[in-house]
């Protein structure tokens, strides 16, 4: 399918939600042109994560119908007037939106920015104007993550399109500008995280394992990885945790503090439940701090001892994204993947775009842990 005009936008198929908990369903769809700071790119392939489940199943609050799929890869296809960092043909990784003119902007802290939830689940642009229409000319909510890449292509924005170089394979980059993000940045920008000191990675998913791979990075010498799936412990084994934990088994809290002796220096909540929330808190040593990037439902709250958070001095903070500023982490990671320090493409498994749902459903089950769909291939002619 191929743009008519500039000016009409163009025709494509795009899975939409239409309803809480409904199946993805592919639709042809009209996507309108880009404005002047904004990008189309034509899709190559999207990672899904688990937000765009919480969202289908209206977890985190967004107006359907919508687009969902924010872990694109693609090329540009074209760009708006006021476009300079990016030109067509150029291959992008598209991430998180941002407003850059808020103060947590400003101070280089975009994935925290006050216009997050408007920008990035608004189910539009941040005037609240949509580029979608369905086949009847009805509103389909988009810009899911400044992109909802979903889809044949995508409108993005300059801010949050990353440009990549053309030696990876471009269907393997998309989970970099979510999930792998978030776990990797979690470590080695949110967190910090040491040469020398110990690290637990609660949930072995593909940002817990992101982060196993990025504590090996920092220099962690003792790395832990707690879930529930053996194969997934495994696996964590040989992307550099030292130890793991199966918490169905095992005490995860007791078995921190037996390894690391002290308790644990860092760890990152990567599950979003409540009560393992509470063992990566509990299994803090003196001044440890515990990380929170795990998405739960809206409203979920969970319940520590105060005393046991004040006295030790041990600090838990909330995380978005790894708290990078993507358009220079995301090559980080590429240079990392290159020289084999960063192998996240053990995690990935391809599914075809019209395979969405058992993508999602393999994902839901722990049969796969970083879906990528394929949407099209590289080049037109392949």
């Amino acid at each position: 399918m191929k743009m008519a005009t500039a000016s009409d936008g163009i025709r494509m198929k795009a899975a939409v939600v239409r309803e809480k908990g409904a199946p993805f369903v592919l639709e042809e769809v009209t996507l309108g042109a880009p404005r002047p700071t904004e990008v189309l790119v034509r899709l190559v392939a999207t990672g899904v994560c688990h937000t765009d489940m919480v969202v289908r199943n209206q977890d985190f609050s967004a107006p359907l119908p919508m687009v969902l799929g924010h872990e694109g890869a693609g090329i540009v296809e074209a760009v708006g007037a006021d476009v300079t960092t990016v030109s067509p043909g150029d291959h992008v990784v598209m991430t998180y939106m941002s407003c850059g003119l808020c103060d947590t902007c400003e101070e280089g802290h975009p994935a925290h920015c006050e216009n997050m939830g408007p920008l990035n689940f608004g189910g539009g642009r941040l005037d609240g104007s949509a580029a979608t229409t369905d086949a009847q000319g009805e509103t389909v909510h988009d810009h899911f993550f400044g992109q909802s890449a979903f889809a044949e292509y995508a409108l993005a924005s300059e801010r949050n399109v990353v440009r990549v170089p053309e030696d990876v394979p471009l269907e393997l980059l998309g989970p970099l500008g979510c999930g792998i993000q978030t776990g990797a940045g979690s470590v080695l920008n949110a967190l910090k995280v040491k040469p020398g000191s110990s690290f637990v990675a609660f949930g072995a998913g593909a940002v817990g394992l992101s982060a196993i791979m990025a504590a090996r990075v920092a220099g962690a010498t003792t790395i832990i990885a707690a879930d529930v799936n053996p194969e997934r412990l495994k696996l964590a084994m040989t992307l550099g945790a030292t130890h793991v934990i199966n918490s169905r088994e095992q005490d995860a809290v007791a078995e921190v503090r037996r390894i690391t002796e002290k308790g644990a220096d860092f760890t990152l909540e990567c599950s979003g439940r409540a009560e393992v929330l509470r063992q990566a808190i509990d299994c803090l040593g003196i001044f440890g701090t515990c990380g929170i990037v795990g998405a739960t439902k809206e409203g979920t709250e969970v319940a520590f001892n105060v005393n046991d958070v004040m006295i030790p001095g041990r600090r838990i903070i909330g995380i978005v994204q790894g708290d990078v500023v993507a358009k220079t982490f995301i090559p980080v990671m590429i240079d990392l993947y290159k020289q084999g320090r960063f192998p996240f493409d053990k995690l990935v498994r391809f599914y075809d775009f019209a395979d969405i749902n058992q993508a999602v459903e393999d994902s839901e089950k722990g049969v796969t842990i970083k879906p990528i769909l394929r949407i099209a291939p590289a080049s037109p002619k392949a």
